[in-house]
């Protein structure tokens, strides 16, 4: 697998800042909720419980920069921006859902309760 996947263990490889931000907590979230299809700033809010609104508006722009997400604001009184799965976003969350099932179907057993949670960072 390293044979195949070369570039991605030098340290300047463009792929590195590419899973920094697909596969960071909040990216990968707000992926996941725009798989279900367009939605409004306040419905992924929702959706992403937790997040707050400085790191969503983070994420977006980072995810947006990166070709994963689509903004579209409309010329309208009170303002209304949606975002939406660019296609190379589909192509991405089409490979990551997988994933994404097998962590949640294995998360209880690796992170459940009964086992030691690790100190967190402050």
């Amino acid at each position: 697998m390293r044979a195949e996947s070369a570039g991605a263990f030098e340290p300047n490889c463009p792929s590195r800042t590419v899973l920094d931000h697909v596969m960071s907590k909040w990216g990968v979230l707000v992926l996941v909720a725009l798989t279900d299809g367009t939605a409004r700033w306040g419905a992924l809010r929702r959706n992403v419980e937790g997040i707050s609104d400085k790191m969503l508006a983070s994420t977006l722009r980072t995810l947006e920069a990166d070709g994963l997400v689509e903004r579209t604001a409309y010329p309208e009184v009170p303002p209304r921006v949606e975002y939406a799965l660019t296609p190379m976003g589909e192509q991405l969350m089409e490979r990551m859902m997988p994933l994404m099932q097998w962590v949640l179907a294995n998360a209880d057993a690796m992170v459940g309760a009964g086992r030691a949670q690790p100190a967190s960072a402050s």
